[in-house]
């Protein structure tokens, strides 16, 4: 990785550090935070290499609330898991009341 990657990932760890309990938001809304709209698929590559850095990466999910990055969790429903113990319901890989459960960094931050 190049060190622009490394310091695009911070700046995707940071946000996610910020997603509060029980609340989910979006790769794309994060990339669209940080000015780089159409890089959605590289905040799902920094998830995926979060999970030793402190990152609560199981509050990003897809633009229609599917746990997509879910195979990337140990165990096969380690994500729905940590998601269901902060209150957030889950059914067949879907959040449900996503809308409300929705967090968007350009107007919480």
């Amino acid at each position: 990785m190049t060190p622009e990657t490394l310091s695009f990932y911070e700046k995707v760890y940071e946000v996610a550090r910020r997603i509060p309990s029980g609340r989910v938001t979006s790769y794309g809304a994060i990339a669209k935070y940080l000015g780089a709209a159409k890089s959605a698929r590289i905040v799902g590559y920094a998830m995926n290499n979060s999970h030793s850095k402190d990152v609560p990466a199981h509050r990003v999910v897809n633009r229609i609330g599917l746990l997509t990055g879910k195979h990337h969790f140990e165990g096969t429903n380690l994500m729905q898991q940590l998601l269901e113990n902060e209150g957030v319901e889950v059914i067949e890989n879907q959040i449900q009341n996503f809308e409300s459960l929705y967090w968007d960094p350009a107007k919480e931050l």
